[in-house]
């Protein structure tokens, strides 16, 4: 869902600030929740802005940046690693699961060889 437009945020807040109604009321009017205007009062009250605030995208991957290319230069050189290997390997600089680690290596172009071959064996892509 949009964030409601800067105009709209304005408009409601200034029918509250001059008492045009309940905030019931004022809801119906502008066709938004009470709760909204409860949350827009709260923010203004606590940052003194109404813009509508960034959208979180989520978690922040464990290996990125310098981590991410020091995963990268580590599977080149152990071809035959496995991710727990891998893990444990970075357990001092990088807090991580097993499961970041698979992420990484796949944004990365890493993938597994078939298990004819060597299971767990890493490839690039």
């Amino acid at each position: 869902m949009k964030a409601y437009p800067i105009e709209l945020r304005q408009r409601v807040l200034q029918a509250v600030d001059n008492g045009l109604g309940t905030r019931e009321e004022i809801a119906r009017v502008f066709k938004v929740s009470t709760f909204w205007i409860r949350k827009l009062l709260r923010q203004r009250n606590q940052t003194g802005d109404i813009a509508p605030l960034p959208y979180n995208q989520g978690r922040k991957p464990a290996f990125r940046g310098a981590d991410l290319e020091l995963l990268n230069d580590f599977v080149e050189e152990n071809l035959d690693s496995t991710l727990e290997e891998i893990k444990e390997h970075f357990s001092g600089k990088v807090n991580c699961s097993i499961v970041a680690v698979h992420n990484a290596l796949k944004r990365l172009g890493w993938r597994y060889k078939n298990r004819y071959e060597r299971a767990n064996k890493i490839a690039k892509m």
